[in-house]
């Protein structure tokens, strides 16, 4: 066997033991198992087999657009940009109609609908593009995407609120059952990487998006079939309004034709990119001026914090805008550049998934250790640390491509190196950057905050597909520029990153400051994170390691 298969099937091994675990928990007679209720386990293998699909497919996404559609480089990396901040636009639209009309339950099993049609419309490839793309199949394509980004917003922003619903909000098992749910993110995006990645890559791409679509199929039959688990958690709070006539209809299926409605906005909006940068531009200029004027309206130590909080997110758009080069650019690096013993660089987008799991735990407990020994660095200085890490990962690898010259491939070792010191520095980040949302916005701004904060996230993912244009390495058809560009482009983003964490390492303790911690009450306070229903970046975070500063 070649290395690569006996990866294949370490992970194929690992998700068929796992699912026999599953089967046991979810089908024995006790009501409970591990001290958790066993709709908690069903939520967990329904997210799994979701994070399984997408994130299945995102591994091969540039390598299709690229290799398949044959756009180039610049043009694909716009359009992975544009697909992934629109992912994480569309659960403003799932978690609104959610909260106020068809509640969590069917919200979530409609979007795994939406997100079946679409992984399984993905393995619909068609003939190879000519260059020009104008093969009839590739609406499919445009469609396939659409289904997958609408039904991600209706599923993530829901299906973490019921996993807090199932339990009382004094419950002391709720951080422990959220630590079980995010493990099954990253799970599923480890084995869906793999396997997907995989597939698509050695037998074609309609094996890849096939098996993601078979996932995500999976999925929606777990959440179907073990529906009386969740003990009617997530239902609506209005049944009666579903159940009201409107326009010779249910008002239910109003709702879900608003959301096929959806689709064929975001069907638009993905072929025409330029379009969705100018509405993160002016929508987000928009939405940092209402949180000022809220702010300053406000005054205080809650205009203190707001603008605390301000400060991070629009650190976090940095920080997003070059970690999320893993998927583009840097997926297309390791394909063409680097010596990976035979391995499909698809399956490389699984090392961070995998780190996630192995060092959350390790980070929650030095957060607290150093927390007891009055160490423990502050949220700005976190976030500086995170900048500087995610910096120092892109100086690793044009360190390593240089060492041994431009003709020679680069040693694997430093794409594991890259992606160790990302995910490090995206666990000084991004679940310290969701407590301190919760932490900071007054109680009538939470919702605004928080949401003003993912927003970011998406901002910071299509400004990713822009810098990943910006790299142009397009050495497999001799166009643009090739490797000395890309390590280029890389150098100086790591230089400034490094800098710029630098700067806000020096400027924290003002920041600080600024979040008045010491007269925070705990009626200003969210009870958690998760219950806003909004999952962390890409991969998912342990919970756990939610920052005390």
């Amino acid at each position: 066997m070649t290395l690569e298969e006996i990866i294949v099937a370490i992970a194929a091994t690992f998700l068929v033991l796992l699912l026999i675990g599953g089967a046991t928990i979810v089908t024995s007679k006790n009501e409970e198992f591990a001290g958790h209720p066993k709709g908690l386990f069903v939520l967990f293998f329904a997210e799994m087999w979701e994070r399984f699909s997408y994130y299945g497919m995102r591994a091969l996404l540039i390598f299709y657009l690229t290799q398949h559609w044959l756009f180039n480089d610049e043009k694909a990396s716009v359009i992975y940009g544009a697909y992934t901040a629109l992912v994480y636009i569309a659960p403003v639209l799932g978690g609104y109609l959610a909260d106020r009309y068809l509640g969590q339950r069917k919200a979530v099993l409609f979007g795994a609908v939406l997100l079946t049609i679409g992984h399984f419309l993905m393995a619909f490839e068609g003939e190879a593009g000519t260059g020009f793309q104008n093969n009839p199949m590739i609406d499919v394509f445009w469609a396939a995407l659409a289904f997958i980004i609408v039904g991600s917003g209706f599923l993530k922003a829901n299906i973490s609120v019921i996993v807090g619903q199932l339990y009382p909000r004094t419950d002391i098992r709720r951080d422990g059952a959220y630590t079980i749910f995010y493990m099954g993110i990253n799970v599923g995006a480890a084995v869906g990487t793999i396997i997907a990645g995989y597939l698509g890559q050695t037998y074609g791409w309609a094996y890849g998006f096939g098996a993601a679509g078979i996932g995500m199929l999976l999925g929606l039959i777990v959440f179907i079939v073990f529906k009386p688990l969740l003990l009617g958690k997530g239902e609506s709070t209005v049944p009666e309004k579903l159940e009201s006539p409107f326009m010779g209809m249910k008002f239910e299926w109003v709702l879900y034709i608003i959301g096929f409605a959806a689709v064929g906005i975001t069907w638009w909006l993905v072929q025409n990119q330029a379009i969705v940068g100018t509405i993160l531009g002016v929508f987000g200029l928009a939405l940092v001026a209402y949180v000022v004027w809220e702010a300053i309206k406000i005054g205080g130590h809650d205009r203190d914090r707001i603008f605390a909080a301000m400060f991070l997110i629009i650190g976090s758009v940095l920080f997003w805008a070059l970690f999320e080069q893993a998927g583009s650019s840097l997926n297309l690096f390791t394909d063409r550049y680097v010596d990976r013993q035979g391995v499909s660089a698809s399956i490389f987008q699984s090392i961070n998934p995998i780190y996630i799991i192995m060092l959350a735990p390790l980070f929650a407990g030095l957060w607290t250790w150093l927390a007891k020994k009055g160490l423990e660095p502050s949220t700005p200085a976190k976030f500086g640390l995170a900048l500087i890490q995610l910096g120092a990962g892109f100086l690793v690898l044009v360190l390593g491509a240089n060492s041994v010259g431009m003709e020679n491939m680069t040693p694997v070792i430093f794409i594991f190196l890259i992606y160790l010191l990302h995910t490090t520095g995206e666990l000084c980040l991004s679940p310290v950057g969701l407590s301190a949302m919760n932490r900071l916005a007054p109680a009538h701004m939470a919702s605004l905050i928080m949401g003003t904060w993912f927003f970011a996230s998406a901002t910071g993912n299509f400004v990713a597909g822009l810098i990943a244009a910006a790299t142009g390495s397009e050495a497999a058809s001799g166009e643009g520029a090739a490797k000395e560009t890309v390590l280029a482009v890389y150098s100086q983003i790591g230089w400034i990153t490094v800098g710029v964490g630098v700067a806000v390492m020096v400027i924290s303790p003002l920041i600080k400051r600024l979040m008045h911690l010491d007269t925070l009450k705990d009626d200003e306070v969210l009870e958690g994170v998760a219950e806003a229903g909004l999952e962390a970046q890409e991969g998912g975070i342990h919970p756990a390691t939610r920052s005390s500063n």
